[in-house]
């Protein structure tokens, strides 16, 4: 949705943001608790836990400021959103908060400029979903004994969705089972999610390209207000 400049997209999110000097809006990310420490964010917003639909915009820190440099319609699970410290496992909800993103992967090579750690999806690249295994939450190549493939996603099913992706760091470094494994954003598919973010395919090459780890960029999740409001996180 952007060609050089700020889309038409970003300037939806005005409704999100809080009056600046000079009558100028304060860009979202500084009205947010926390931004993750570093100087690149990812938002998700949508308008209430009920939605399935909303908005996705990439940042920038510049010379102290939060620039938008991107944003595209995202899409959220399809049950809406859910707090992430309360998420129940196959809840088909999106959790809120802010959350690292540890690498990438995809089932077609990553696009020319990625700098994130690209893993290629093959045929024995599985998702454990299973709480009773111990690669719960965990990529595994072939599917471990001990994760049944009724609780894991074969990847490579997913071609169009997982053409490329980001995990998101959603009960991954410490999880807690029951709370939800698999959560990542990438590619639409036709409708809603199970539980990740997704933005068209477009938008998802052009995040790779801008997403530089080692401005240790996050994503946060959210709705426009009430107890899940991204300004929270």
């Amino acid at each position: 949705m952007l060609t050089g400049a700020v889309s038409a997209a970003v300037l939806l999110s005005l409704s999100l943001l809080a009056p600046g000097t000079g009558g100028r809006p304060s860009p979202l990310p500084d009205r947010m608790a926390d931004t993750g420490g570093g100087t690149q964010l990812i938002t998700a917003v949508a308008p209430g836990t009920g939605s399935t639909t909303g908005t996705l915009t990439w940042w920038d820190r510049r010379d102290g400021r939060w620039v938008a440099a991107g944003s595209a319609p995202a899409r959220f699970g399809a049950k809406g959103l859910a707090e992430g410290t309360a998420r129940r496992q196959g809840t088909d909800t999106t959790p809120t908060g802010i959350h690292g993103l540890p690498y990438a992967f995809g089932t077609e090579a990553a696009p020319a400029g990625t700098r994130y750690t690209y893993r290629p999806v093959r045929r024995e690249s599985w998702w454990c979903q299973d709480n009773d295994s111990r690669s719960y939450n965990r990529w595994t190549e072939p599917r471990a004994a001990d994760c049944r493939a009724s609780r894991a996603e074969h990847l490579i099913t997913y071609r169009a969705q997982y053409a490329h992706a980001l995990v998101v760091d959603f009960n991954y470094r410490r999880p807690v089972r029951g709370r939800g494994a698999g959560i990542f954003l990438h590619v639409n598919g036709r409708g809603a999610t199970a539980g990740c973010v997704s933005v068209p395919g477009d938008a998802m090459r052009r995040i790779l390209r801008w997403a530089d780890p080692g401005r240790a960029p996050h994503l946060a999740i959210g709705t426009t207000g009430g107890p899940t409001a991204i300004t929270r996180y």
